[in-house]
């Protein structure tokens, strides 16, 4: 992948700081270039910041073509990154507000994220794929989730090394199966690639990062947020619990959309295997991932409720975005930014 376009101050310093050789550089710049912005905006819909958030985490995944893998830790950079993160949990957790008493049993706590994944009031982008989109609108959705499904399962990923016992088991059960259970091909991010390709789009990761709104790079921020921090294990649980529990129906939807559409299974494929897999994984990261970890670590409970219920913030606010953009007739992308 190579470095994205800049949208602002901040990520234009990055981006020239990241293409440099030298490992000491004066980062000055970069914090008064965020000591200016956060004041003054809502972190979520910042483009440029959010890219910042985007590139600092790339660089603990694939990278970029262009920067030196030795940027990757550097304590100047770390540093940046923890302001810009510091706003960002700040915001997430406003927005989520207080967190009730958490139930103690995993059949409990089950049951509760059920109740929370089917209580979301935002507008449906599955039903309107399902039944109204046109071509280029399924377009915009899938390079809208590309950012993420691309590379879907690794931030969650980061979390196994950090949880024990039931839980830790839940995790590799659902990762395996969104790794291919060892068959080639067959990695969920293979098949959403398989998609993409279907409906003429690039299938590089971050081949449309120009085109990906502020908001929807911040709800893939958001993983690696919670993936990347032990302290936030519990939320990243509670985020992969949602995940699954809100996956098999609109996997469905998607998918008669694009049979709708005259697609075959070829392009079907991956939402095909999301109905029948999420099925399964729902209670699997509902019962022993969420409630396994709560059950042996009540400590954990709130952490696990935040982070799900993350998930339904961010989730309803991207719905929003892009069915606002389609109801006025406009793209949900950034207007003429297309290509690398």
């Amino acid at each position: 992948m190579k470095l994205p376009a800049h949208r602002g101050p901040a990520s234009a310093l990055l981006f020239e700081i990241l293409g440099q050789d030298d490992l000491s550089p004066d980062l000055q710049g970069l914090n008064e270039a965020a000591t200016l912005a956060l004041p003054d905006t809502d972190i979520l819909y910042d483009e440029d910041l959010q890219l910042c958030l985007f590139a600092l985490y790339e660089l603990h995944y694939a990278g970029f073509d262009e920067v030196s893998d030795r940027w990757e830790w550097h304590p100047g950079l770390l540093a940046f990154r923890a302001r810009l993160e510091a706003a960002f949990e700040s915001r997430l957790r406003e927005a989520v507000g207080s967190i009730p008493k958490v139930p103690g049993t995993a059949e409990e706590i089950a049951m509760e994220l059920f109740e929370l994944a089917n209580s979301s009031e935002g507008p449906s982008v599955a039903d309107f794929v399902s039944r109204h989109a046109s071509i280029e609108q399924v377009q915009q959705f899938l390079i809208q989730k590309s950012i993420y499904q691309l590379k879907e399962a690794d931030p969650h990923t980061w979390a196994i090394p950090r949880l024990t016992g039931r839980g830790k088991s839940a995790l590799v059960e659902i990762q395996f199966d969104e790794y291919g259970s060892g068959r080639p091909g067959k990695m969920h991010s293979e098949l959403f690639a398989q998609t993409m390709a279907g409906l003429g789009l690039d299938t590089g990761f971050g081949a449309y990062i120009n085109a990906i709104p502020a908001i929807t790079l911040a709800s893939v921020n958001m993983m690696s947020l919670f993936g990347l921090h032990r302290r936030l294990r519990g939320a990243i649980a509670g985020h992969l619990a949602i995940y699954e529990m809100t996956s098999s129906i609109p996997s469905s939807r998607y998918a008669r959309g694009l049979r709708r559409l005259g697609f075959g299974t070829e392009v079907t494929e991956y939402f095909d295997e999301h109905v029948e897999a999420d099925a399964v994984h729902e209670q699997i990261a509902g019962r022993d991932l969420a409630g396994g970890l709560i059950e042996a670590d009540p400590q954990l409970g709130p952490a696990v409720f935040f982070g799900a219920r993350a998930v339904c913030f961010m989730d309803e606010l991207l719905g929003r975005w892009q069915m606002d953009a389609w109801d006025q007739g406009r793209s949900s992308l950034r207007a003429g930014e297309l290509s690398r």
